[in-house]
């Protein structure tokens, strides 16, 4: 198990999905994913809104006070700019004075703020890879994310399968960490 903390996990993962996102060509963001009901596009818009609800939930926000602002194409005309800006706010969020100490309100209930970071942060690498397969960029990932989102995954896969986050779960497709945590969610 790692011992990397919440807000060093969501930087280094939100930077991976961000570096990945700069090698997007024009011609790919409508190309397909492994998530299958998503293009790059929408992807990137789904990852780019995760990151704008990480401020709003930091300072105790709830999902009824944000409403549907966030709802739909965050992405607008210049879809690089606004995810690195999404991502620069959601790391000032978390970088406040006792900001991973509170809790948040999501729509499943209230978590503490170092959990949720931490969801964040998983989201971020297994998207990761589902950017840099659907782009052909590089898929290797961060070891110590990896093992960090494994672990999570561990623990949790089965209840986001449940929830229709995740697809089956698979057999993988060699002896890795990675692959192993992409097959447990799905890929």
């Amino acid at each position: 198990m790692t011992s990397i903390d919440e807000a060093t996990a969501f930087r280094r993962a939100s930077e991976s999905f961000v570096e990945r996102a700069r090698h997007i060509g024009h011609d790919q963001w409508s190309g397909p994913t492994p998530c299958v009901d998503w293009n790059v596009r929408m992807l990137v818009n789904h990852v780019a809104g995760e990151y704008l609800w990480v401020p709003e939930m930091m300072v105790g926000r709830t999902i009824a006070d944000v409403g549907d602002r966030l709802d739909g194409d965050v992405l607008g005309d210049d879809p690089l700019e606004t995810l690195i800006n999404a991502r620069g706010a959601a790391i000032a969020a978390i970088a406040g004075p006792g900001a991973l100490e509170s809790l948040v309100h999501l729509s499943f209930g209230d978590l503490p703020a170092g959990e949720y970071v931490k969801q964040m942060a998983v989201d971020s690498v297994i998207h990761s890879w589902d950017l840099a397969h659907g782009i052909g960029a590089d898929e290797a990932l961060d070891p110590e994310l990896v093992d960090l989102s494994y672990a999570e995954m561990q623990a949790s896969a089965e209840a986001w399968r449940a929830a229709g986050v995740f697809g089956p779960e698979t057999a993988p497709s060699e002896d890795s960490t990675l692959a192993r945590l992409l097959a447990l969610t799905g890929r």
